[in-house]
Formats: C-alpha cells, sequence, structure tokens
C-alpha cells in the first residue's frame, strides 16, 4: 500500500494506506462466490457502519465497552507505573478513540497514533482528540489491518500499541497470532502492548450481546448490503434480510449472519450470486477465550504476559504483553 500524508486539519497529521475500491470488489466477489459465503467484516465501517457501532457500544446488553472502560478507569494508574511516560501510544482500530482518553492522562505519552480503517470517522475523532488535549502531538493513519502495513511516520521514542474492543476476536486463532506478530514487530523488542480480550461465559449473555433488543447490531449488520449496493452498485433486497447471531461453541465464537428470507439473485460487476431462501451470508466471527488460552496465543507471537485485568464478573479482561 502507498502512504499518502494529508492534512485535513492543521493540528493533526494524516496518512492514508486505505486500500484501493478495486480490492472491495474483489473481495466481495470472491466471498459470494464461496461455500459457505461470507463477506469480511471490515466493510462494516463506512461513515454510517462506524456511527451504528458507537451506538452500539452504549447497548446495555454490549457489556464488552463499559467493562473494559471500567477496567481502564480502575487500573490506568497500574499500567502507566509499568509502561513508564513518553512513549508512543498507538491505538488500533480507534474508532471515536472514545477508550483511550482513560489513559491518556494517567500514561502522558510523547505522541498519539490513531489508526483505523474507516477514513471520516477516523479523522473526526483524531481532530476531537487532538483540540481536547492540547499538549498531545496526534497522528492519524487509515489502515486496513488485514493487509501488510506499516507506519508511514517515523517517531522516536519507546512503542505502546492499544488494541482494545476485543476486535482480535475478529481473527482466526491463526490470523490472530500472525496480527499480533506483526504488532510486535510495530513496538519492537520491549515494545508493549495492551489489549481488550473478551472471555468464555455462559451461551445467552454472548448471543444477546450480538443481538440487541433495540436492533441496533441488526441495522449495523445489513448496513453492509447498503454500502455494497451504493459502492458496487449491487442489487441486494436489504429488508429482504434477517440478522442472526450464534454462539458457536465447537469454534469458541460468535457468528453474525444475514440470512435471506427469499430466493434472489443478486449482480456485482456483471457477475450473479443466487441466494436461496433461508441461506445466509457470514458476516462477523468474534473468538471468545480463557486468559490461559490467550496467553498461550500471544506466546506463540513471542509476547510475554507482564499482568492480567479483569472485571469481578469474569467477562472481560486486559492484558499487558511484551515483546520478546
Amino acid at each position: 500500500m502507498k502512504s499518502q500524508a494529508l492534512q485535513p486539519n492543521p493540528i493533526i497529521e494524516f496518512y492514508d494506506l486505505h486500500p484501493p475500491m478495486g480490492d472491495i470488489k474483489s473481495d466481495v466477489i470472491s466471498g459470494l462466490s464461496s461455500t459457505p459465503k461470507a463477506l469480511s467484516p471490515k466493510y462494516f465501517y463506512d461513515q454510517k457502519g462506524s456511527q451504528l457501532f458507537d451506538q452500539i457500544c452504549e447497548l446495555p446488553e454490549y457489556y464488552v465497552t463499559r467493562t473494559e472502560i471500567d477496567l481502564l478507569e480502575q487500573h490506568g494508574e497500574e499500567i502507566a507505573s509499568l509502561i513508564g511516560k513518553d512513549s508512543i501510544l498507538m491505538e488500533l482500530g480507534s474508532g471515536s478513540s472514545l477508550k483511550i482518553r482513560t489513559l491518556l492522562s494517567a500514561l502522558k505519552p510523547k505522541a498519539y497514533v490513531a489508526m483505523d480503517i474507516s477514513k471520516e470517522h477516523l479523522i473526526n475523532a483524531a481532530t476531537v482528540l487532538a483540540e481536547d488535549y492540547e499538549w498531545l502531538e496526534v497522528h492519524a493513519v487509515c489502515v486496513d489491518f488485514s493487509l501488510p502495513w506499516q507506519l508511514p511516520m517515523h517517531l522516536k521514542g519507546k512503542r505502546t500499541a492499544f488494541f482494545p474492543g476485543s476486535s482480535l476476536g475478529n481473527f482466526t486463532p491463526d490470523a490472530a497470532i500472525k496480527l499480533l506478530n506483526q504488532i510486535g514487530h510495530l513496538v519492537g523488542k520491549g515494545g508493549e502492548l495492551i489489549i481488550g480480550i473478551d472471555l468464555k461465559k455462559d451461551r445467552s449473555t454472548l448471543e444477546s450481546a450480538y443481538n440487541d433488543a433495540q436492533g441496533i447490531t441488526a441495522t449495523f449488520n445489513k448496513n453492509l448490503l447498503v454500502r455494497l449496493n451504493r459502492e458496487l452498485n449491487a442489487n441486494f433486497n436489504v429488508e429482504a434480510f434477517h440478522h442472526e447471531s450464534i454462539w458457536n461453541r465447537a469454534e469458541s465464537r460468535v457468528e453474525m449472519h444475514l440470512v435471506s428470507d427469499a430466493e434472489q439473485t443478486v449482480s456485482i460487476d456483471g457477475k450473479e450470486f443466487t441466494l436461496l431462501e433461508g441461506e445466509s451470508i457470514h458476516t462477523e466471527n468474534s473468538y471468545k477465550y480463557t486468559l490461559d488460552e490467550f496467553t498461550k496465543l500471544a506466546s506463540r507471537a513471542n509476547f510475554d504476559s507482564v499482568k492480567v485485568w479483569q472485571d469481578v464478573n469474569q467477562l472481560f479482561s486486559i492484558h499487558l504483553l511484551k515483546f520478546r
């Protein structure tokens, strides 16, 4: 990917590593040609999708965000003492940069680098953050984590990565190890990673978190089809799909699906794809771990565990890791 340094606002440095539009088209055609059909969750996050996800984070069923923020607020000073001052703090999947606020005052980093795939949302969030923390040097990088990448800027100092929200759960264990190792090379030997990991728990709690009573998650899932209709000139009948979330115990993951309520044919770039009534498009996985399972997975990516924090209900965990 080529980097492009832009200046959408004079108070932040912005770098665009976003993949070309053709990547979306080829990925979607490949996914709809597979059996079973699947679409990548990275395409959820257009401007509307990012806004919907922000709403999901505030839902009563979605325990992940509030539990993680509570842990960061409770243990932020301890995390800062273990890391030290004046680091280069890099947040992967920064979104609205909500969670980082609980760390900034404690860590007092030399610079902050927000990294996300949704360009407009990223620029807006980074700009607001820079306005609120006038002392902080803020960079923003639009990047697709599923592709090879490296930071385009050269910031000197100890590097610490922050990967919140259990986003690693969207990757298969093998892909997660690959991504963790890439993050390790980003922070360098002795560099640290603060990462949120969702824990295994009862089926009802897990499925409710991805199927809220207000239907926000369903709208978020279906917005993927709205985006494809708009950007690829596809012709999905969005109203002829319904959202499903299921706990796949054998694979230790929550799965999200869009299920077709009627037989329909979808056209993209001259290619046609038939969906039968009841056929699903698999749109996301969210893998869950025990503390021991994740520690072993991180070790395979050359990260050692420094400390782990979890809430009293054992819903969620935050890990501080060091790259060896």
